[in-house]
């Protein structure tokens, strides 16, 4: 959500701060703009709303010169998408520029304070105020920018990742975060071997030109400058000492690699990414777990009263699969909360409780102030996160890496396999140290999840039909999706997948409930996505699918590849290989990815950027 991209050193800085909005363009946005200090010393602000090439159209034949300066794609919150609302934001004497990822709560009365004191504003923005709030500041404290933005940064409530520019001082950019994920990343020019410096939201406007980077945490404040100096301090002015961190991504893993969207390259990635996911955690010939974060903390596992599993979106249907598995295995009541509701209720935690928050960027706003409130009720905090260094990670006692590469598609195929194959090796680690499984059947699902990725890269290869008929539900404006115990799950994801690509309505429900209501939706125009595998209450789906079929229903159907009493029941049907019913979501959603992928694509969608939506929600 929003993205941010600044540079400092001895190359012009525009080829570098475009490229890195592109890079940026996966997390969502309406609006993009940049800022540069020429070699004049003067400070031009671009902006355009719309794509980042919208904004290359518009700064064409004008001065796009520097080597130092800012930039920012904008998801509207505050204020209508336009090139005003965009950012970057002048303050009134234009002397500063600034770029924010965030929300300032408290902007109404800070503007109100600064238009008595003579600020006028152009935009309807809380960013805005911000950059204004700074620069009153500096005139009224007599204070260098640095100073100031700590001063402004004590009034402000809210969440905020920003970097400003200063025209009186050309040669350094100061920038903050708290909330809002922003990282520094430190490289040498390779012509002159002078010190530079990258500013990223994320790292995927930064890998190309260094690995080396700097996470700013909380409340804390940075100014670098051509020189080479990096300074960070926190809101107290207290000196805070850095910690260099070593990337592991490469650029590849953010190009499309010959596919056509990013959505369909992850979808396929899916059998490579979750063999790096279980490599090391799997002692093959043993049959063995083996999670670090587990190992460390093993009485803190035997001796929980129950695990609370917070998560938002996808990651909360991945929790809803790990919450079935853990309490199979384990024994262990398992709690699965949407972080949205639980972060503003006064949960019920005790200090034996485990907190687990599940989330792809490690940035969720929602799910990091739910850990920060279990935090604060003595909780122990487990993380299951995808970036690492993200602030997920930092903030919990222990954790597991997905490690299924960079993600760039909004609606998330791999990171969602990632997190589930990730809690059935949590519940098989904690299983052991309980002794909660039998050796038998303990070694049996070890054995089973380490053949899950060669089964989906089957399902994937045995289902490349999907995009012939998926032209044909088009016309749909409504689906429903339909499973029952660890397919549930898969039919919300599969809903959620329709709905966030397609903008097609979608609902998934447990097959059981379809005659409490659901069921007076059915008609000939009415699309049934059932999840029917020959496990668990098989022959209740297919009573299920019968009272659909009597009320003229189009069935498809996700089944074992034997399997031809579904299969002639159905008008449509995708297979996927026989598997154990506790592991059938991971080869369940595979064909529903595609489908939701190519049903977008007939519908001419933007599979990668849809409409409204931010790759990493880091604001409420």
């Amino acid at each position: 959500m929003c993205g941010i991209v600044g540079y400092i050193g001895d190359q012009e800085a525009y080829p570098i701060l475009i490229k890195g909005l592109h890079r940026l363009e996966y997390r969502g946005y309406d609006s993009a703009g940049i800022s540069l200090i020429n070699n004049k010393g003067e400070l031009n602000v671009y902006k355009a709303k719309g794509k980042v090439s919208a904004l290359e159209k518009s700064v064409e034949g004008k001065d796009i010169s520097g080597t130092i300066g800012i930039a920012h794609t904008r998801w509207a919150t505050h204020g209508e998408p336009n090139t005003t609302n965009a950012h970057p934001h002048f303050s009134q004497s234009k002397n500063l520029s600034l770029v924010h990822n965030g929300i300032i709560e408290n902007y109404k009365p800070l503007r109100t304070e600064l238009e008595k004191n003579g600020m006028t504003f152009c935009s309807e923005t809380d960013t805005e105020v911000l950059v204004q709030l700074v620069e009153f500041m500096m005139v009224s404290h007599k204070c260098d920018l640095y100073n100031a933005v700590q001063l402004a940064l004590k009034n402000v409530v809210g969440a905020y990742a920003i970097a400003i520019l200063e025209k009186s001082h050309p040669d350094q950019i100061v920038c903050a975060r708290k909330g809002s994920p922003l990282i520094i990343g430190v490289g040498k020019d390779k012509t002159s071997g002078r010190p530079e410096f990258y500013i990223g939201s994320d790292a995927t406007p930064i890998i190309e030109y260094t690995n080396q980077v700097i996470y700013l945490n909380d409340e804390e404040i940075a100014i670098m400058n051509r020189a080479g100096l990096l300074d960070i301090t926190n809101l107290s002015n207290v000196k805070q000492t850095p910690q260099l961190v070593t990337l592991q991504m490469n650029l590849d893993q953010l190009e499309k690699g010959g596919y056509p969207h990013f959505m369909l390259k992850e979808i396929w990635e899916q059998p490579d990414a979750l063999r790096t996911c279980i490599r090391g955690r799997i002692d093959k010939a043993e049959k063995d777990v083996l999670l670090s974060g587990i190992i460390d903390h093993r009485d803190k596992f035997i001796n929980c009263r129950r695990i609370i599993i917070c998560a938002c979106g996808t990651s909360w249907h991945s929790a809803l699969i790990g919450k079935y598995f853990i309490e199979e295995a384990c024994q262990i009541p398992v709690e699965v909360e949407y972080a949205s509701e639980f972060r503003y209720r006064n949960p019920v935690i005790h200090p034996d409780d485990i907190v687990i928050a599940v989330s792809q960027s490690g940035e969720t706003a929602d799910t990091l102030a739910a850990i920060q409130l279990a935090k604060e009720k003595g909780a122990f905090l487990y993380g299951i996160c995808n970036v690492i260094g993200s602030s997920i990670p930092r903030a919990t006692h222990s954790g597991t890496y997905l490690h299924v590469g960079p993600e760039i598609g909004v609606a998330s195929t791999k990171a969602f396999t990632g997190q589930v194959i990730t809690l059935c090796l949590l519940g098989l680690a904690i299983a052991k140290e309980k002794k909660t499984l039998s050796n038998e059947m303990f070694h049996m699902l070890v054995d089973e999840l380490q053949q899950i990725p060669d089964k989906i890269q089957w399902t994937l290869e045995n289902n490349k039909n999907i995009d012939q008929f998926a032209q044909m539900f088009t016309y749909c404006k409504n689906f429903i999706y339909l499973g029952r115990g660890y397919n549930y799950p898969v039919a919300l994801e599969g809903a959620l997948k329709l709905k966030e690509i397609s903008y097609i309505h979608a609902e998934g429900y447990p097959a059981a409930e379809m005659k409490h209501g659901p069921i007076a939706l059915i008609d000939e125009e009415m699309p049934v996505v059932v999840i029917a595998p020959k496990h668990g209450m098989y022959e209740k789906v297919v009573s299920n699918i019968q009272e659909i079929k009597s009320r003229k229903g189009k069935i498809i159907s996700v089944i074992t590849e034997d399997d031809t009493v579904v299969k002639n029941m159905s008008d449509y049907s995708f297979v996927i290989p026989d598997t154990r019913d506790c592991f059938v979501p991971l080869l369940a959603v595979i064909p529903l990815q595609l489908l939701s992928y190519y049903v977008a694509i007939a519908k001419g969608r933007n599979v990668d950027q849809p409409r409204n939506l931010a790759k990493s929600v880091t604001v409420e």
